[in-house]
């Protein structure tokens, strides 16, 4: 090996030798990750080295070479905003930019820097989630849009950039389990459904905290027949007790409801 700066050798379980490199920066020592040769871990120092000194580098128009990318944005920002973030993350002067690839980035206030410094997104399909608590829970939570809901259906970005998870810009159309807005003769009213074997028409209501309620009502009324599926409830914010239940006796829910078939009830 040679005398390379700013790596040292290190050795697997299974006597594997690989190679580790890191720097100090203004105080803060910083681990570069593992290479498989000295020159390779070199490499990763050097080029580290050229990203702290080169304040033109930026995140939207470099290209790795040794570091992996994630690594190299982590220190764009640490070079120019003085915060030292483990995930991918570029802070701007009201929002930061959460680099998840080089092509695909996300946008997001600056109120959220706190929750996405110590939460990693990550990603399957078009679903992006972090792990909070040893659960998974969709970026889209925070915004009141509840898990499997449809953009355009639901929820939609107001400037049509689906990558733009700044507050403004996520309109929530119905928050509700069971609700969906739907167009009657020019007039936006709420369709409630329950899902059994299939879906079952609760109702059509003026508003999205009604056919919340009567989602709710729906599902005590097929439990109390013996239908064991884990629904979830709807909470509305803000109503009081009393008050929630004046609109759950008053609203009316379909009729088929009450008398559900033989195979939909649990032996």
């Amino acid at each position: 090996m040679k005398n390379y700066t700013g790596i040292y050798k290190a050795t697997k379980k299974d006597g594997t030798c690989y190679y580790r490199t890191s720097i100090t920066y203004k105080r803060k020592h910083i681990s570069l990750g593992s290479f498989d040769t000295d020159k390779e871990a070199h490499e990763a120092y050097l080029e580290a080295h050229e990203i702290i000194d080169d304040p033109s580098l930026l995140p939207d128009s470099y290209v790795a070479k040794t570091l992996s990318f994630e690594k190299c944005v982590i220190l764009m920002n640490f070079r120019d905003n003085q915060l030292y973030i483990k995930n991918p993350i570029y802070i701007r002067q009201k929002y930061f930019l959460y680099y998840y690839s080089p092509d695909e980035i996300y946008t997001f206030d600056i109120d959220d820097l706190f929750y996405y410094a110590h939460h990693k997104i990550m990603k399957r399909g078009n679903h992006l989630f972090v792990a909070d608590y040893g659960m998974q829970v969709s970026v889209l939570n925070r915004y009141g849009v509840r898990s499997f809901a449809v953009e355009g259906r639901d929820y939609y970005f107001a400037n049509g950039d689906n990558r733009d998870f700044r507050y403004a810009n996520i309109v929530c159309i119905n928050p509700y389990f069971g609700v969906m807005q739907i167009k009657e003769r020019g007039i936006f009213r709420y369709l409630a459904k329950i899902h059994l074997n299939g879906n079952y028409r609760i109702g059509v209501y003026d508003t999205a905290v009604l056919a919340a309620i009567a989602y709710n009502k729906a599902v005590d009324v097929v439990k109390a027949q013996g239908v064991a599926k884990n629904f979830s409830y709807n909470y509305i914010d803000g109503m009081s007790s009393s008050d929630y239940a004046a609109l759950y006796s008053d609203c009316t829910i379909s009729k088929k409801l009450y008398h559900l078939p033989k195979k939909l009830i649990s032996p």
